[in-house]
């Protein structure tokens, strides 16, 4: 089975028609702005001779960058074997060679030629056949790294696709294990229970039954999405179930600019970098509360969030959330998006601009 060309030939064609016409027509306008220049009798220019050969030259041109793009290409850069590349070179050499005789006894300007002298002509024929394998090896390897990093985006795109797919297949599988109906059950009895005995008790039951619901109803869309007001509520609730687990002694301040709309994102980005805010940052300081701004456009989102370092002993940290933030923002948008972390010896910020929702 014969593999496909890279360089299609009738692409290679036009393109090396359209470079002979430009050469052609810079060597017309270098002759009429020549100080010397002497009027072009074209009744002698255009004759068969003439004319058979750049038809030559033409075809040789075609046929050559066809050949040699396609062979360096396929021969030497896929298969990566030095023995068949130089094979390829000598055998590309001698078709050169015989261009280059067959061309000077069709030349019309063989006599000007002949002046030139035998080593001089050797020369610029063997500049020329370096020159000619030159270009092919380079515009062939340059088009080999790019379809390479293509290729490499896609294998990437895949991998990632088959990392979401399996993480959603986990988090469906934990679904599968939790009665969502009697959980809510649960914790609204609980609710009930401790509405009497402790109204902060029964606060926080209630929130985390909205989260607890929040986070088991995503996944369940087509394309995988959100409403950014729900994600944004999800935020709320954990910051105020934070505030309950410390006795109301968090510094935060949440900060929502525009109309949000019908505007929808994938869940739980927003609040993974919430909470590495809450896990490294210092909380508990009036001077520098955790700062988080969200400013919703037309299009698009802006969304950051800023703590203080905390001081003494730090929690580690693998950088895998963050890290899986990213690839889920690859996948679901591409190249729309921006996600920066921006640190220095107090300081943490982390920014997310979406382009187009």
């Amino acid at each position: 089975m014969k593999s496909e060309k890279r360089f299609q030939f009738w692409k290679v064609f036009w393109v090396v028609l359209a470079l002979y016409l430009v050469m052609m027509i810079l060597g017309l306008l270098a002759i009429y702005m020549s100080p010397q220049a002497k009027p072009i009798n074209w009744s002698k220019k255009l004759t068969f001779p003439y004319i058979l050969e750049h038809v030559y030259s033409l075809a040789f041109g075609v046929l050559y960058y066809y050949v040699t793009l396609n062979g360096f290409y396929q021969r030497y850069l896929q298969r990566k074997s030095f023995f068949s590349f130089l094979k390829y070179c000598v055998l590309i050499v001698l078709a050169l060679i015989a261009n280059f005789v067959l061309g000077y006894y069709i030349s019309t300007e063989r006599m000007e030629r002949d002046k030139m002298g035998t080593g001089m002509l050797v020369f610029s024929y063997a500049f020329v056949t370096f020159f000619y394998l030159a270009i092919s090896l380079v515009f062939a390897y340059f088009v080999y790294l790019r379809d390479e990093r293509k290729q490499r985006k896609i294998l990437e795109e895949q991998k990632m696709q088959l990392e979401y797919e399996k993480s959603q297949a986990n988090f469906n599988f934990l679904k599968a294990q939790i009665n969502p109906h009697f959980l809510h059950n649960t914790l609204n009895f609980l609710y009930a229970k401790a509405l009497p005995l402790s109204e902060e008790l029964s606060e926080g039951i209630l929130t985390l039954s909205d989260i607890m619901r929040y986070a088991l109803s995503q996944g369940n869309t087509r394309d995988g999405k959100a409403l950014l007001k729900d994600e944004v509520e999800h935020v709320r609730n954990v910051i105020k179930i934070n505030q309950l687990r410390y006795s109301n002694k968090l510094n935060v301040r949440f900060d929502v600019e525009g109309i949000m709309n019908g505007a929808e994102i994938i869940p739980f980005v927003l609040i993974t970098i919430v909470e590495n805010a809450f896990k490294h940052g210092d909380f508990k300081s009036e001077e520098h509360p955790i700062t988080i701004l969200l400013r919703v456009g037309r299009n698009g989102i802006f969304f950051s969030c800023s703590n203080r370092k905390k001081s003494g002993p730090k929690e580690l940290s693998t950088g895998i959330g963050l890290e899986n933030i990213r690839k889920r923002l690859e996948l679901a948008y591409d190249d729309k998006f921006r996600f920066d972390v921006k640190e220095d010896a107090v300081t943490y910020t982390t920014e997310l601009t979406i382009y187009q929702l």
